[in-house]
């Protein structure tokens, strides 16, 4: 799937898109250049999950937990600050990918080995005119 969007108030439209698309996968990965707008999409994924708390980039955490009104809990990973896949392995994200809950990933290419064998993967790109652009790929 490809979607062109140039306005923030498209964003849950296109959540919600890609939410129906990529619904059998738990594992999201989000790839991009800084500024392309990983986390504001993951913000807009989160609202449309129902998620109650405050969603941020965890760059200095790696990874922050949500809760959703259902009590279902939203895993968001930043590996932009990983300096090799065994801190990837120290915070447990085997166990993370593994329990069936959504994991959003940021920087998911400094952990490409550690990916599961099925995953959602999302390109974001941005013109010089400020259009975004999502692609997908839903690897089985």
């Amino acid at each position: 799937m490809t979607v062109h969007f140039h306005r923030l108030d498209e964003l849950d439209t296109v959540a919600r898109q890609l939410l129906a698309e990529g619904r059998k996968h738990s594992v999201w990965l989000f790839e991009g250049e800084m500024g392309a707008g990983k986390t504001t999409l993951i913000k807009a994924l989160c609202r449309a999950l129902g998620v109650v708390s405050m969603v941020q980039s965890p760059t200095f955490s790696i990874v922050n937990e949500y809760s959703t009104h259902e009590g279902h809990s939203i895993y968001h990973f930043d590996c932009y600050r990983l300096r090799n896949e065994a801190e990837a392995l120290d915070i447990g994200i085997e166990e993370y990918f593994d329990s069936g809950d959504y994991c959003f990933i940021e920087w998911p290419e400094r952990i490409e080995s550690l990916w599961p064998a099925t995953y959602y993967q999302i390109h974001l790109s941005a013109d010089h005119v400020g259009r975004r652009t999502v692609k997908t790929l839903s690897v089985d």
